[in-house]
């Protein structure tokens, strides 16, 4: 099975999201390439999805959601799954799985899963290095009066990540090979 891990990122917590995922869909048996969205991509040739986002104001970033929506059609009838990558505490991580992420998950997920039908969507926790930030970023994270607004650190929950990961192998592997006509 030819996996695709497709992500956009802005400080790389995403891209380490999508790489862990990858790890574990390849330690599954299956054939996974990891890469990040590039405008005009063209994401046929596999046999099924991972698309993912770093969540900014509750939106993925557009670089996701243009080469979602510019490849609806290869992605049509294909296994896809999406995952955002953004609250940046545990509090908010906690919440957001016992509802199930759907109040979560940005506005935008429930847009494109009218066009490609994905198998699920999660939400997972983010990271902060608030040294890396660009200035204008930084400028957004802090309140006047110098209160951090976001909290600096790495919320990823690895263990749920890779509970994800194989999730989405195990219901690859139940799948009849007929459902995929470019796997060889």
């Amino acid at each position: 099975m030819r996996i695709l891990v497709t992500y956009a990122s802005k400080y790389g917590a995403t891209g380490g999201i999508a790489e862990r995922i990858a790890r574990t869909l390849d330690a599954a048996g299956h054939a996974t390439t990891v890469r990040p969205v590039q405008d005009g991509d063209d994401l046929g040739g596999y046999d099924a999805y991972v698309i993912g986002s770093a969540v900014y104001l509750g939106k993925w970033l557009s670089g996701a959601r243009k080469v979602v929506r510019g490849n609806a059609a290869a992605l049509a009838g294909k296994p896809v799954w999406l995952f955002s990558s953004g609250p940046l505490d545990v509090a908010a991580a906690e919440a957001a799985k016992r509802k199930q992420l759907a109040e979560a998950a940005p506005k935008q997920i429930a847009e494109l899963a009218d066009e490609i039908t994905p198998r699920g969507h999660r939400v997972f926790s983010g990271a902060l290095d608030a040294a890396r930030l660009k200035r204008l970023d930084r400028m957004v994270r802090v309140l006047p009066g110098g209160k951090a607004l976001l909290p600096d650190g790495d919320f990823r929950d690895w263990s749920d990540i890779d509970d994800w990961a194989m999730e989405i192998a195990l219901e690859l592997d139940e799948q009849p090979a007929k459902a995929f006509p470019n796997n060889r």
